[in-house]
């Protein structure tokens, strides 16, 4: 239930997201799934265990990307992985030489959001959305792609890139 807090001078929506209900979607998707939850949101390491190629995590500024950007629905800004016009953030997870994992992204899912935050097409946030939104950015990193738009914080792990970013 969306419920408005009073934070000083400023107003927040305060969601009442289940970790359990977000690793069902998470598994649903076909992705393992850990969650921390630290109060102020949620903590997801998502790993595509059973997928043989990356995620489809492609570099947009990239012209051989153009059929996935053409048809892209999530956009990663790669200063600060902030998935635009969602309550989330996603990062790469790294294997122990510090290289990007082709088939896991760690996602931050926040719970606490400006009043006057809006989804995609002015929708108002609410758990549902959230978790419609969730399911929908785990399905374009399978199926249909998700672009990082600038900036060296995120890595792709798709396209070009591919062949270094595959390899364990």
């Amino acid at each position: 239930m969306v419920q408005v807090v009073q934070a000083g001078d400023r107003q927040l929506i305060s969601l009442e997201l289940e970790a359990d209900l977000v690793t069902r979607i998470a598994r649903q998707a076909g992705f393992a799934c850990t969650v921390s939850d630290t109060g102020r949101g949620l903590n997801l390491e998502l790993t595509a265990e059973s997928r043989e190629g990356p995620l489809l995590l492609f570099d947009a500024a990239d012209s051989t990307n153009l059929g996935w950007f053409s048809r892209c629905q999530f956009y990663v800004d790669g200063h600060t992985g902030a998935v635009l016009q969602t309550p989330m953030h996603l990062g790469n997870r790294r294997d122990a030489r510090g290289r990007p994992l082709a088939n896991s992204v760690r996602l931050q899912i926040a719970k606490e959001l400006p009043a006057a935050f809006r989804l995609a097409g002015r929708q108002q946030v609410n758990e549902q959305a959230v978790y419609s939104v969730f399911a929908n950015l785990l399905s374009a990193l399978v199926q249909t792609g998700v672009a990082v738009c600038g900036g060296t914080v995120v890595k792709p792990l798709a396209g070009r890139g591919e062949e270094t970013g595959g390899r364990g």
